[in-house]
């Protein structure tokens, strides 16, 4: 008989509150005593049976048929059913009649197959069981709030509140396993080719990265404060600097900015550095790293050399710098095939300077028009003006006649084929248009794009892996308040043969910074770095930092670019993301132990909490009360 979840949901029972059965009938507890584990749960097969062995673990489960009683027992590595038979050893049947589900109980005992109408081939342990000889019960547990089994609807809230109860579930363990490996697996890949782990400092000083700080008031030097970092950009920076040309580091950083699903306030990145090098050697050595990790892991092939496109590219044909290119629904541009149309939305549009451009959905030209309604409505939540569609019923190169579009009648035989062939239509295909400014179109038209791909099932489910490069990227972009800032971080290089432009026209500088992407998830960005102090303080300058500001926030480090800073360049994933996929997840709070919630809040510690007034006083702090 299994235990029933508590009713509780957001709090566990106390003991002073309510016992287990065990706990009420006074149940002598065990000690592990001179017994030491022999072998795993999970690991058992048909080739341990006759071997005699000592397991422990928890209670996973109870079937009590009378004389015969069934306990699955549970680790890491999975289960294994005990069985126990009052006919054989009526002492042994009722002390293990006594166990509950989440008793931690140590058995030594043998293995034996089962008989065959009792294996279950639907459990990796399902041809064997243990016959035990001896038990030990080591501790005893309350009723859990919840199963400890993977297939339940069970509140994020509550698995993050009794955290350590979620953890046992086999998903769980399975993901913190699986994390293990492939750290591991980064170890070994990096070791083999003369790279050194440097720990950096986690106390440091705040310097401007793109997002807020975590800042750390100093006891001992009141009014000043450390921040916690946000990367070791500059740290492995000082590395090349010092000779260490092969640096990597498995890192936790800090950042306070707003959550999601792929954030967290702290996370941990893979961080690498080389010097000596171009672009091209960085690439060649993730993609070998990717190669290794993938089928180390995942156990599939990763083909190489990855796709490239630069940063331009990707949003021009897929409206996104990390696209997901395991389906199709390329964006066309359809500038010139209606720039001397009569439907002046599209003509008027080219005229001032903007485009139009489209989708094509294959075999798309039997949607319902309430359905083309919904995309419309959607393109405009988005930011579009409307959405325009054309439906090819026959062959799109034969003329106006095969069309319907509600432009229709604005539409020559020669527009109609103009159309077609920039969007390389097809009879039965549909067209979704939308004109505007460039990147806008691209925007738009990129998110429809995703959207669409989810609804009509175009996404495959298969384990297909599509890496892709994005070079490139601009080195400058303008924040809400038209001021310049970094894409990435004011260390980037600019493209060789961009670095004039950085004083005349900055927004037009491309970077030589590029992205990995999987299946349309940014895993890892990297650049050249800057190396020569005066090209770094030109890169300060645009973005407003005045010679007294430089040496402020960046002293140190202008310091050290007089003493030789060799040609370098790296890169950095975000660790929980990759894992996050590797195992199958949607989110990375399943991949990592202890998470934070979408609020940056630790609900098991219920961190982050007030301190005490004397620990304010030692730090020369005061809390506002108010707005004031």
């Amino acid at each position: 008989m299994s235990c029933e979840p508590n009713t509780v949901t957001a709090e566990v029972r106390g003991v002073d509150e309510e016992r287990t059965e065990a706990e009420e009938e006074h149940v002598q507890l065990d000690s592990l005593g001179d017994w030491r584990r022999t072998d795993y749960c999970g690991r058992l097969n048909a080739r341990d049976a006759g071997r005699d062995m000592v397991l422990a673990g928890w209670v996973s489960n109870r079937r009590d048929l009378g004389s015969l009683l069934f306990i699955m027992m549970r680790d890491r590595t999975g289960e294994i059913q005990l069985v126990f038979d009052r006919e054989l050893d009526p002492d042994l049947w009722e002390r293990a009649r006594r166990w509950r589900n989440e008793f931690v109980v140590a058995v030594r005992g043998r293995v034996r197959e089962r008989s065959p109408e009792t294996v279950n081939p639907d459990s990796p342990t399902g041809a064997v069981e243990v016959e035990p000889e001896e038990v030990r019960l080591l501790n005893t547990s309350l009723n859990p709030p919840f199963y400890i089994q993977d297939d339940l609807d069970v509140e994020e809230k509550l698995r993050l509140k009794h955290r350590y109860l979620d953890l046992r579930r086999p998903r769980m363990q399975r993901n913190l396993m699986l994390r293990s490996e492939v750290s591991q697996s980064i170890r070994r890949f990096l070791t083999d080719r003369e790279f050194c782990e440097v720990e950096t400092p986690y106390l440091t000083r705040s310097t401007p990265e793109g997002a807020r700080d975590y800042v750390v008031p100093s006891r001992t030097s009141p009014g000043d404060f450390f921040a916690l970092p946000q990367s070791p950009q500059l740290f492995k920076q000082l590395l090349m600097l010092s000779g260490l040309d092969r640096y990597y580091q498995l890192v936790r950083c800090f950042r306070d900015e707003d959550l999601r699903a792929d954030r967290q306030p702290e996370f941990t990145q893979l961080d690498l550095e080389m010097s000596f090098v171009g672009i091209e050697e960085v690439l060649a050595l993730v993609e070998e790293l990717m190669v290794e990790l993938f089928c180390s892991t995942w156990g599939e092939r990763v083909e190489t050399p990855f796709a490239r496109l630069t940063y331009r590219e990707a949003l021009d044909r897929y409206g996104s710098d990390k696209p997901d290119l395991r389906y199709g629904l390329e964006i066309t541009d359809l500038s010139s095939a209606v720039s001397s149309s009569d439907f002046r939305i599209f003509s008027g549009t080219v005229e001032e300077g903007g485009v139009v451009r489209g989708l094509v959905i294959p075999g798309g030209s039997d949607t319902s028009r309430g359905q083309l309604d919904s995309w419309e409505e959607a393109a405009k939540d988005l930011g579009a003006a409307g959405l325009i569609w054309m439906a090819w019923d026959g062959n799109p190169l034969d003329g106006i006649d095969v069309v319907r579009s509600p432009i229709g009648k604005f539409l020559s035989d020669g527009d109609a084929r103009a159309v077609a062939r920039a969007a390389d239509a097809r009879e039965g295909d549909l067209l979704l248009a939308v004109a505007g400014e460039r990147d806008e179109v691209c925007g738009i038209l990129g998110r429809l794009r995703v959207s669409l791909a989810r609804e009509l099932d175009m996404i495959p489910d298969d384990d297909s892996l599509e890496f892709l490069w994005v070079t490139e990227p601009p080195l400058f972009e303008t924040d809400d308040d038209g001021h310049l800032t970094s894409v990435h971080h004011p260390f980037t290089a600019p493209l060789p043969g961009d670095e004039d432009l950085v004083d005349s026209d900055p927004l037009a500088v491309r970077s030589s910074g590029f992205d990995v992407v999987l299946n349309g998830v940014e895993l890892a960005s990297g650049s050249m770095r800057i190396h020569r102090q005066g090209l770094q303080q030109k890169v300060f300058s645009a973005l407003g930092l005045d010679e007294d500001s430089q040496r402020d926030k960046f002293g140190f480090f202008l310091d050290a670019l007089e003493y030789g800073l060799p040609p370098h360049g790296g890169i950095a994933f975000g660790l929980d993301r990759l894992v996050m996929l590797i195992a199958g997840e949607s989110s990375i709070r399943d991949v990592i132990a202890f998470p934070k919630t979408t609020a940056a809040r630790d609900l098991m510690t219920d961190a982050p909490s007030p301190v005490d007034e004397e620990h304010l006083r030692e730090l020369y702090l005061k809390i506002r009360r108010d707005d004031s």
